[in-house]
């Protein structure tokens, strides 16, 4: 389906949960969030009505997101769910890889085509620094292990922090290599401005607003057109297909400023 400005959405990025298991320091507190009451997030059988309604106004590509997706519980079932839908060319996940060790081989066997995985150091003093808890020998054993689980074209995401891990790329890039991984860079940015992504680095992400071709589903069921704005559409469970018209034609020509989110909430 085409927006207003002509461009083609046909990706849906879906956060599953606010919730995760690091405090990363770009995305959230140190002392971490008020959770969301169970009540209040979408239902893996909601997300599925949401995702077969998509596919109806052309969207094919669903990826998963959070927080970190994979502390939702019975996580699998909704891969397999989605998987199912017809329609979905392809279904990705992006995740801090903590929990990959032990559950790669079931995302595997339940249809995940691919992972993204964010690693921004290989420094494992910096990594604590960063993430504040958790360890990074434990993203390392689930890289290796969605290699030995057969999924191909898994990308590393690494976020450029300026005078943290700028001069890391290449050593970041040369692990890619190493373990036929390929390296997605992507530059730092606060939601409250647009105007904060700081290009001076070369950076496969964030997109340019001209080529953006996605819309999100919030963990509490709405919708949100464009990562840099307030604009947010309400799931409509008597109406699904209209929801998602409405949200691709909210999407504005570029975003300005998100203030009524955070970075856990949306999954980027």
């Amino acid at each position: 389906m085409l927006d207003k400005f002509n461009r083609e959405i046909n990706y849906l990025r879906i956060s599953v949960t606010d919730r995760c298991n690091l405090r990363c320091s770009y995305c959230m507190p140190a002392e971490g969030i008020q959770k969301k009451p169970h009540m209040d997030i979408i239902s893996y059988e909601d997300i599925i009505r949401v995702v077969s309604a998509a596919v109806v106004i052309g969207i094919a590509k669903i990826r998963l997101t959070g927080g970190e997706p994979l502390v939702r519980k019975d996580i699998i079932e909704l891969v397999k769910g989605i998987k199912s839908v017809e329609g979905v060319k392809e279904l990705v996940m992006t995740t801090n890889g903590v929990l990959l060790e032990k559950m790669a081989v079931d995302l595997k066997k339940a249809g995940l085509d691919r992972i993204n995985i964010s690693l921004d150091t290989l420094d494992p003093k910096k990594y604590k620094q960063l993430v504040r808890i958790g360890e990074i020998g434990e993203v390392l054993k689930g890289i290796d292990k969605i290699i030995d689980s057969g999924f191909e074209n898994t990308k590393i995401n690494m976020v450029l922090i300026p005078g943290f891990n700028e001069d890391e790329v290449e050593n970041i890039k040369t692990f890619c290599e190493d373990k036929g991984l390929s390296l997605q860079r992507i530059n730092h940015y606060s939601l409250h401005d647009i105007n904060s992504i700081d290009r001076k680095y070369k950076a496969e992400r964030p997109l340019k607003c001209s080529v953006c071709n996605r819309i999100r589903l919030t963990s509490d069921g709405k919708l949100k057109p464009c990562l840099f704005s307030d604009i947010e559409i309400p799931v409509d469970n008597s109406d699904l297909e209209k929801s998602l018209i409405e949200a691709v034609r909210s999407k504005p020509r570029s975003g300005t400023a998100n203030n009524s989110r955070e970075n856990w909430e949306i999954g980027g």
